[in-house]
């Protein structure tokens, strides 16, 4: 049984006239372009991300990331937690959610378009009776079986089919949707 989660993607929806309050902040469209560049020069290049999780007490832990303050990760009470903070799975949609919406704007930028509103509603199914492999072991998918993405994009004078081949695009490139729609190598070991 696969352990990948579909991942669906879907386009625009009708923005609220109020929602038409100014565009997003402005990325450095020549930072952009300098790393596109970088990237098209050496495609081979892989950069290894780190992340340091020390385990608070219950099920809170702090995460330590670059040099930034942690960031937390907790469980609900219904899962035994603090609810102080995302659980892991909702931490892997925001992780999602974020990725797709750099992807996004990077790609309006490049393509010279004024980002109006960007919002990403995510859900994802999963079975959580296994508890952690305490509980009902016997044979099911762990993790998402299925992600549902919500794009609401506006970006000024860009037709609703441009902005759907985008998300098509930004979706095939995202380093996170490639991570839940893939098989990775992973190594947990002592």
């Amino acid at each position: 049984m696969s352990n990948v989660a579909n991942v669906v993607v879907t386009g625009c929806l009708t923005p609220e006239p109020t929602a038409m309050t100014g565009c997003l902040a402005p990325i450095d469209k020549a930072g952009l372009e300098a790393l596109i560049a970088s990237g098209k020069a050496n495609p081979q290049v892989i950069k290894t991300l780190k992340c340091k999780t020390v385990a608070e007490g219950r099920f809170r832990h702090l995460n330590y990331i670059r040099n930034l303050e942690p960031y937390i990760v907790d469980e609900p009470p219904g899962l035994l937690g603090d609810d102080t903070a995302p659980n892991p799975s909702e931490a892997s949609l925001a992780a999602l959610g974020s990725c797709l919406a750099v992807g996004l704007h990077a790609n309006a930028v490049h393509r010279g378009w004024t980002v109006r509103k960007l919002e990403l509603q995510l859900e994802g199914d999963l079975n959580i009776t296994a508890v952690w492999g305490t509980g009902d072991v016997s044979e099911k998918p762990v993790g998402f079986t299925d992600v549902r993405v919500k794009v609401d994009m506006v970006c000024e004078g860009v037709p609703e089919a441009e902005v759907t081949a985008l998300i098509d695009h930004v979706k095939k490139w995202s380093p996170v949707a490639n991570t839940f729609t893939r098989p990775v190598n992973l190594d947990v070991s002592l």
